[in-house]
């Protein structure tokens, strides 16, 4: 197994596990919190009723269930991700909201055998930060657009513009037993934050009119929410998850000691810094 294979599977194992189970357990407050930027992307890559749209790392389906609202029952909307347990998730929610024409694959989007030119638009709401190819990736999401069709996603900018991300990792870190990693160009939440790297992997894989703009996103949340975010589902959740109990307990209170200094009459105001990111096929 290569290196590049060693790393899907260590990707789709995190999501069909531990990480695909906390995120089902905190999908209302993801959910509140993306809505704007989710909303943006929809908007954007809507081709109109009856259409049929790809989602890509859909997760618990908001974004395929929007959509697919969008398209009509003449449409549909087809979400892909890695994890069984949020596409489980998304399925009970698009059954409990009577919609047929959303469906999910359970599949890898980098090289799934989509069929050629399937679909008029593909969108993503921070679902393509973590192909290990992503020059891979993206030229098999072309493959599988209409000529002429819209991709539209949403990424991260950098830790330095969304600077709640790093404060946990930061104050945990001499805590740990291990370092945690700094954030690079590899798969990951930040593997984006670089606009050139973005226009570059898009060129290379054949897409055209290329266009990157900042979209920022108001995103207030409690302190009980914020700690949630900190420590269960952002990086720091899987290195503590590795720890002892005591070591946790100690990054706990370190973390919420911390954070009670981002409270500002009772709540956090925190914004999500990101690209909105919209190619031609």
């Amino acid at each position: 197994m290569t290196r590049q294979d060693t790393r899907t599977a260590m990707t789709a194992s995190f999501w069909n596990a531990e990480g695909g189970e906390v995120w089902v357990r905190s999908q209302d407050l993801l959910d509140r919190l993306n809505a704007p930027i989710g909303e943006a992307v929809v908007a954007r890559a809507d081709p109109g009723p009856g259409k049929r749209v790809l989602d890509v790392g859909c997760g618990a389906g908001a974004t395929t269930l929007d959509m697919a609202r969008r398209l009509g029952p003449a449409g549909s909307c087809v979400g892909v991700d890695v994890s069984g347990p949020l596409l489980n998730l998304a399925r009970q929610r698009a059954e409990a909201q009577d919609l047929p024409q959303a469906q999910f694959i359970e599949a890898d989007a980098q090289d799934h055998a989509f069929e050629a030119g399937a679909f008029d638009a593909i969108l993503s709401r921070f679902g393509v930060m973590f192909f290990p190819d992503p020059d891979a990736a993206f030229a098999n999401l072309r493959r599988a657009l209409k000529p002429g069709g819209a991709l539209v996603f949403a990424c991260w900018r950098g830790p330095a513009e969304n600077p709640l991300s790093q404060i946990p990792l930061q104050v945990a870190a001499p805590l740990l037993s291990e370092p945690p990693p700094p954030p690079g160009d590899g798969p990951g939440r930040f593997a984006f934050a670089d606009p050139d790297r973005v226009r570059g992997v898009l060129d290379r894989s054949g897409w055209r009119d290329i266009a990157i703009t900042p979209l920022d996103a108001p995103m207030p949340l409690s302190f009980d929410e914020l700690m949630v975010l900190s420590l269960e589902l952002g990086s720091l959740g899987p290195i503590l998850r590795r720890e002892d109990e005591a070591t946790r307990a100690r990054v706990t209170d370190a973390v919420a000691e911390r954070l009670r200094d981002e409270v500002r009459d009772g709540v956090v105001p925190m914004t999500g810094a990101c690209w909105l990111v919209t190619a031609v096929g």
